[in-house]
């Protein structure tokens, strides 16, 4: 799931990914072109049972991101606005900060 902020007197939006923690074993990472491809793991929050992570995002932008499940699977967020062919045979989720 994703959520989005918008903030009338700042050009960024915060941008809330969240995922169900039955998906994973051990651990969630979001791997984002924002974060320069580097892995970072998600947040474990026991009372939503949902790993989450949040990002300041510049407004007017769109930008890709997967799941690494496990530190093994890739996974695509069904809420991403749109998906786009990463080039390794597969889809990258994208998140659009345009209002």
């Amino acid at each position: 799931m994703i959520s989005k902020r918008f903030f009338k007197t700042k050009n960024e939006v915060e941008v809330t990914f969240e995922v169900p923690a039955e998906q994973a074993n051990k651990s969630i990472s979001l791997v984002a072109d924002f974060l320069d491809w580097q892995p970072v793991e998600m947040k474990k929050v026991a009372k939503t049972k949902t790993y989450k992570y949040k990002a300041r995002l510049p407004k007017d932008g769109q930008f890709e991101f997967r799941y690494l499940i496990d530190d093994e699977k890739w996974l695509n967020d069904p809420h991403a606005d749109q998906y786009k062919p990463n080039g390794h045979g597969e889809d990258n989720g994208l998140v659009s900060t345009y209002q």
